[in-house]
């Protein structure tokens, strides 16, 4: 009995110190050190990689993201704060009117993009009934955050590629919203 006792609280007492250990990541700190450890490349004229914490000291813009899938699933709409496409492909030396944009992820899917996609322009947008409606302005963002919180995995983050607008109603065609984003490439014609 004395032997299970000993057992029973040297047991125990690894287990608070696990505990104990563990609590301090826990705790809700928002320093640079809690982002994702994630590159991004961006590959044009000229060549550089930046961190998570970098994409996010860049000027960021808002606005509600809500898309379909090409099987018809709704996914939104939500609040996303990201860096513009537009600035990311300017960082890799620009893009001409007839160069392309290929955006890749890590698990190999990728999206071009010719140059009035990346500032906005001839995407197809639909109402909440799925029926075409006039796009109004949308921007292209690389986002980071979802409705106040930091993109989750599951949700293609830390980095996605999506399409927002200043209206919750308006839903864009999901596959080009590519998921945990790893590269932008400038393609020149």
């Amino acid at each position: 009995m004395i032997l299970v006792r000993q057992a029973y609280l040297t047991l125990l007492t690894l287990l608070i110190i696990g505990v104990v250990a563990l609590a301090p990541g826990c705790i809700g700190t928002t320093g640079a050190d809690d982002y994702p450890a994630w590159n991004l490349t961006l590959a044009g004229d000229q060549e550089q990689v930046l961190t998570h914490p970098e994409l996010r000291a860049l000027p960021a813009v808002e606005g509600y993201g809500y898309s379909v899938s090409t099987v018809g699933i709704k996914y939104g709409p939500n609040r996303f704060r990201g860096v513009l496409l537009a600035d990311l492909v300017e960082m890799a030396g620009g893009a001409g009117g007839d160069d392309l944009i290929y955006v890749s992820a890590e698990d190999g899917y990728l999206w071009v993009f010719d140059t009035d996609q990346v500032n906005g322009e001839g995407f197809f947008t639909f109402n909440e009934d799925l029926k075409e409606v006039a796009p109004p302005p949308l921007r292209v963002i690389l986002a980071y955050d979802q409705d106040g919180k930091p993109l989750a995995y599951e949700d293609g983050g830390p980095l996605r590629l999506v399409i927002i607008t200043e209206n919750p109603d308006v839903i864009t065609e999901g596959s080009s919203w590519v998921k945990w984003v790893d590269r932008i490439e400038v393609h020149k014609k």
